[in-house]
């Protein structure tokens, strides 16, 4: 059968170059001209590949030269063979490409959406998607509002499988479903989290062994080498607290879910505000702002060890003299627990780095202040588990605020005992 016998060789060469045209426009700085102008190209493709009927029934006129009738049926032929191409490479992708139309019927697929999403040939072409994957994730997020990018999802088809899906728009309300598979990234990830807490496990027993001798050491039967064990102290100190913090990160990526409580928030800001006046004996001004009059649900542990972050992060990088606010207020939507300071401040540069594991914005501050550089990584992951999220203002010689975003099904009255949201 030639490629003009074909009526599914448009939707084919439609799949392939808006794949080749979102990457193309990835490579481009992201100009969304590209993929239009691609769209536009095969709207006049598609004028001289219909099917070989119709292209004999309305095809215009060829022209009454013979050579320019050549010529015309020889591009003609050549566009039908470079359809042909795309449609044999656009089967041949290794992640899931699937055409929909604006009722999210299914135009055509290729065969790695087969094995991905579980989809066969030719009954499923023309069904609605969601209902095909009824009872999935994906059949969920398809009939939903929003169709932000998914990320680490169960394959429909391969359920062992882990996908990326992205829905992208085109044309008049059409849809290009992509999916890739993600299974061997997810599997690199597990050994590294594997990797992370058995290190920090096995090195908790000899530092707790080195740390307890240290102690033994009293520094005034040998003054001369005072200033050595107090550093020593300081560094087996600063290398369990690593540990401790790897071994809670790594228990927090692992964690899907949480087991909710009622967290009184009057008495969790009480002892974030002792907490800071201890760090930092007397050097700075801490003011406690309480206004939200609410208390949270979640995980009374994980809450405190990130918010307890924030406060003691304030402490340590704001010089002497400078002040240090701790706010629990309403916004639209929830409420916000803030930690302002007078700081250093950061460049907003390194803002979207700073919740990367062991990222620093200056090495020898970090040294010197006692800081792991897990804090921030730990208090992402708690918020994530809470359906809350981190935002950051800073600026060089200002200060910078940190602020955990709760929204409204979070908060609960402090008035009553049962646990009645607000």
């Amino acid at each position: 059968m030639k490629p003009f016998d074909r009526p599914w060789t448009l939707p084919a060469a439609l799949a392939l170059l808006l794949v080749a045209g979102g990457l193309l426009g990835q490579a481009t700085g992201g100009r969304p001209s590209l993929g239009v102008a691609i769209v536009a190209v095969l709207e006049v493709v598609a004028l001289l590949t219909r099917s070989r009927h119709l292209s004999l029934a309305m095809m215009p006129t060829p022209p009454a030269n013979p050579l320019q009738h050549d010529r015309f049926m020889t591009r003609s032929l050549r566009l039908a063979s470079s359809l042909h191409d795309l449609r044999t490479a656009a089967g041949s992708l290794p992640d899931a490409v699937v055409l929909l139309d604006n009722e999210q019927r299914v135009r055509w697929f290729n065969h790695a959406a087969e094995s991905l999403l579980g989809l066969r040939r030719p009954h499923d072409r023309g069904a609605v998607l969601s209902d095909k994957l009824q009872g999935s994730t994906l059949a969920e997020w398809l009939d939903g509002e929003t169709h932000e990018p998914l990320n680490d999802l169960a394959a429909p088809g391969k359920p062992d499988s882990h996908l990326n899906v992205t829905l992208l728009p085109f044309g008049r309300a059409q849809r290009l479903l992509l999916a890739r598979d993600i299974s061997h990234l997810t599997r690199l990830e597990q050994i590294r989290r594997d990797f992370v807490a058995n290190v920090s496990h096995e090195l908790r027993t000899p530092l707790t062994v080195i740390h307890g001798y240290l102690e033994l050491l009293d520094p005034e039967d040998v003054p001369e080498l005072a200033p050595v064990l107090g550093e020593m102290r300081a560094q087996s100190k600063r290398m369990g607290q690593i540990v401790e913090d790897l071994l809670t990160l790594s228990r927090l990526e692992t964690q899907d879910h949480i087991s909710d409580e009622r967290v009184p928030m009057a008495a969790l800001l009480a002892t974030l505000r002792r907490e800071a006046e201890a760090l930092s004996q007397g050097r700075h001004r801490i003011v406690l702002e309480s206004t939200a009059e609410a208390d949270l649900l979640g995980s009374p542990k994980d809450l405190h060890s990130a918010l307890s972050n924030l406060v003691s992060n304030a402490v340590r990088y704001t010089p002497s003299g400078g002040a240090i606010t701790i706010r629990w207020r309403r916004e639209a939507g929830g409420a916000v627990y803030e930690v302002a300071d007078t700081g250093y401040g950061i460049p907003s540069s390194h803002l979207v780095r700073l919740t990367e594991r062991f990222y620093r914005v200056s090495s020898s501050r970090s040294r010197e202040s006692g800081g792991t550089g897990l804090g921030l990584s730990i208090v992402k992951h708690v918020l994530n588990l809470h359906q809350a999220r981190l935002t950051i203002e800073s600026a060089p010689g200002v200060g910078s605020t940190f602020a955990c975003h709760f929204g409204r099904d979070r908060l609960l009255d402090p008035a009553t005992g049962g646990g009645e949201e607000i």
